[in-house]
C-alpha cells in the first residue's frame, strides 16, 4: 500500500525509515527537533543482517565505500593479556561477509544521499513535536524515531517506560593514529575499547564511574597496556564525547499503536534504547526501519492495511530488539564488575 507519513526524528532509524517508505511509494516528511543534524564521529558496528537491510534500502554500496571490516579483535586484561577473541570470524563465516565499522557521519551521509535521490522528501529542522494527534491530521501514519526521550512515545504510550541510568559514564573519541590491536580491555569497574574506523585512525570508547571528569580519564587508564595511554594522549579532550549510559526501562508492551486516528510506530531508541555494550544500537534501528517498511509495502490499502502492517512489524521486531537490549544491559553489568577474577575465568571458557 501507499500513503502519507510523518517521521519524527532524523537520526539513523528515522532516515532509514523515510527511505524505506519512499521506496514503497509513500509520501514522507521528516521532522527533527534539532536545528542541525548530529554529525559527531563515533564509529558504528554494522552486523551483516543490518548490511542486508541497508542493501534492501538501496544504500549498501554507499555504506561500503567508507566502511572497514572488523576482524581479529580480543578481550584483554589491563596488562595486555588476551583472554578471549571476539566472535567476528564466526560471524563472517556464517554470513559470508564481515562485520563492518563506519563513522557515524559517513553513515548519515549515505542515508541522506539515499533520501535526496528522491528529491521530494523534506527534512524540517527545528520542529519540536508535542501533539501527535494534531501532527497526524491528514496523515496515514506517524513514526516515532525521536530517541530515548521520545515525545512520540510519551504522548502516545505514556511515561511509564523512560530513560534509566546505569551509573556509568561513557567517553568516545577518534585518535589520528592507527592502533596495532583492536577489541576491548576489561578492568575493575571500567573498560576500554579500540576499533578501526578508517585508515590511519582509531575509534575508542571508555567507561568509568559516573563522577569521572575528562581530566581524570587519562589517569584511570595510565597504567593499562599499549596503545591505550597513547590513544588517549593523541586525542584532544575537547573532541571527546561524554554521555551517561542509559537504557529504556521497563520494556514496552508494544512498539505500535493502531488507533484509527493517528496510528503510530516506534523505531530505534524510541522503542528500545539500550546500552552500547553489544554495539547493536544502529543495527537494531536499521532492522526496525526495514521490517516496518517491508510490512507497509506488502499491506493492502486503507486503515486496516496500516493496522495489520503495524502488528506484523511489532511481531517481527519487538521481542528480538528487546532481547538484544536485555543482553546488552546484562553484558554491561558483567563487564563492569569489580569481581574480575571470576569474570575473567568465565571469559577464558568462551570458544576461540
Amino acid at each position: 500500500m501507499t500513503g502519507t507519513a510523518t517521521v519524527v526524528g532524523a537520526g539513523i532509524g528515522g532516515l532509514a525509515t523515510a527511505i524505506g517508505l519512499r521506496r514503497a511509494g509513500w509520501s514522507v516528511t521528516v521532522l527533527e527537533r534539532r536545528t542541525e543534524l548530529e554529525r559527531y564521529g563515533a564509529a558504528f558496528g554494522i552486523h551483516p543482517t543490518a548490511q542486508s537491510a541497508l542493501d534492501r534500502l538501496g544504500v549498501g554500496d554507499a555504506l561500503r565505500e567508507h566502511a572497514v571490516p572488523y576482524r581479529d579483535a580480543h578481550i584483554r586484561t589491563p596488562d595486555g593479556t588476551s583472554i578471549a577473541r571476539l566472535p567476528l570470524e564466526r560471524i563472517e563465516r556464517k554470513a559470508g561477509r564481515p562485520e563492518l565499522l563506519i563513522s557515524r557521519p559517513y553513515l548519515l551521509d549515505a542515508l541522506l544521499a539515499g533520501l535526496d535521490a528522491f528529491g521530494d522528501v523534506p527534512i524540517k529542522l527545528g520542529e519540536r513535536v508535542t501533539d501527535v494527534d494534531a501532527l497526524a491530521a491528514g496523515q496515514d501514519l506517524v513514526i516515532g524515531a525521536d530517541g530515548i526521550r521520545s515525545a512520540v512515545r510519551t504522548t502516545r504510550f505514556g511515561d511509564r517506560s523512560g530513560p534509566r541510568e546505569v551509573g556509568t559514564v561513557a567517553w568516545i573519541g577518534i585518535a589520528d593514529i592507527e592502533s596495532p590491536v583492536h577489541g576491548e580491555t576489561w578492568g575493575s569497574g571500567r573498560f576500554f575499547g579500540l576499533t578501526p574506523v578508517e585508515p590511519g585512525r582509531t575509534n575508542w570508547y571508555a567507561t568509568a564511574p559516573e563522577a569521572t571528569t575528562a581530566d581524570e580519564l587519562r589517569g584511570l587508564f595510565a597504567g593499562w597496556h599499549d596503545p591505550i595511554p597513547r590513544i588517549l594522549a593523541a586525542t584532544d579532550p575537547a573532541t571527546w564525547i561524554r554521555y551517561e549510559m542509559r537504557h529504556l526501562q521497563p520494556a514496552l508492551p508494544s512498539f505500535v499503536s493502531t488507533a484509527p486516528v493517528a496510528p503510530v510506530a516506534l523505531v530505534g531508541d524510541a522503542a528500545h534504547a539500550m546500552t552500547p555494550n553489544l554495539g547493536q544500537g544502529a543495527c537494531t534501528a536499521v532492522l526496525d526501519a526495514d521490517a516496518l517498511t517491508r510490512a507497509l509495502a506488502a499491506a493492502p490499502p486503507g486503515p486496516a492495511g496500516v493496522a495489520g502492517a503495524l502488528r506484523a512489524y511489532d511481531r517481527e521486531r519487538r521481542r528480538s530488539a528487546q532481547r538484544t537490549a536485555f543482553a546488552s544491559r546484562t553484558l554491561h553489568r558483567f563487564m563492569s564488575t569489580e569481581r574480575t577474577r571470576l569474570r575473567d575465568a568465565a571469559v577464558r571458557l568462551l570458544p576461540g
